[in-house]
């Protein structure tokens, strides 16, 4: 099933996220989704606010910078909101941008390392195990949760971020479902599933593993004027611009791809984001297939 998402960006205050996220519950919105951008707002604080407000709005946090993170402290983390709120939290981890990690103090030689043994013992934490391990970056002396979540069906799922195609094999390898950036083409997407089934069937992995999409999106006055300006900005290759149908057309074909999830993201100068909000709830998702 196709699940339609908007993003809050981070460029808006804090403030604004309750109305916002209130505005995504009432408009039937699937998801609202958050990002723990540096340097300015926590994750992990916004998505408990956000889904303390609402009733039925799923929220996801994409990214979480693992170089930032004990993963003891993640896991405690994402097992208390998926206690919270069940089935409502949807936690990404990625291995950071480079740049911002060198100002924290906690760039790693290979961060790709680090996102593999991050997933590992926290997906192992999150199941309820107890885990012990001695990585090159990740180490745990018998860590348990004393308040894991629900594992029944399964252990929460925990998302990874890529854009190479290591890291791309890696979500397959050892994350739950794969979040693409911003700018990702249809034929980027298809690509891109080849690498995740790829580290896949070299961990033994079967069932189906979704894809999270971000979509560069702008509509009403001045639209294709403030998505050329960031597309321009960013060096990205693919946004829409336009009214409900243009934007439609742009969700199937990521859809058609092997997008599961497409999530809209606004301009950081979108002038009305609760408008967007209702925008993406009450008049793309209509025109969006939602079986399969």
């Amino acid at each position: 099933m196709t699940v339609l998402g908007a993003v809050f960006r981070p460029q808006l205050p804090p403030e604004r996220l309750r109305d916002i996220a209130r505005t995504a519950d009432e408009a039937g919105l699937d998801e609202l989704w958050l990002w723990e951008d540096c340097f300015l707002e926590s994750g992990i604080a916004s998505a408990s606010a956000a889904l303390a407000w609402t009733e039925r709005l799923r929220v996801g946090v994409g990214l979480l910078p693992v170089p930032l993170r004990n993963v003891a402290l993640t896991a405690m983390e994402a097992a208390t909101l998926h206690r919270l709120f069940p089935g409502r939290a949807i936690l990404g981890v990625g291995h950071g941008v480079q740049d911002w990690m060198a100002q924290t103090g906690s760039r790693v030689e290979s961060p790709v390392t680090l996102l593999r043994e991050h997933l590992v013992a926290l997906r192992a934490l999150l199941a309820g195990e107890r885990v012990t391990t001695d990585g090159r970056y990740v180490k745990l002396d018998a860590v348990a949760l004393d308040w894991p979540p629900p594992t029944v069906p399964a252990p929460p799922a925990v998302f990874a971020g890529a854009t190479g195609p290591r890291t791309m094999r890696l979500t397959g390898e050892a994350a739950d479902g794969t979040i693409l950036t911003g700018g990702t083409t249809p034929d980027e997407v298809r690509r891109s599933r080849q690498l995740i089934a790829e580290g896949r069937e070299s961990a033994g992995r079967g069932g189906h593993h979704p894809v999270v999409v971000y979509l560069h999106t702008a509509t009403g006055p001045g639209g294709a004027e403030r998505l050329r300006a960031e597309l321009e900005a960013t060096g990205l290759p693919h946004g829409v611009a336009g009214p409900a149908a243009a934007v439609a057309e742009a969700v199937r074909a990521l859809v058609e791809a092997g997008a599961d999830t497409v999530v809209l993201q606004p301009t950081p100068d979108e002038p009305d984001p609760e408008g967007f909000i209702r925008f993406t709830a009450a008049e793309v998702s209509p025109l969006v297939p939602r079986t399969e």
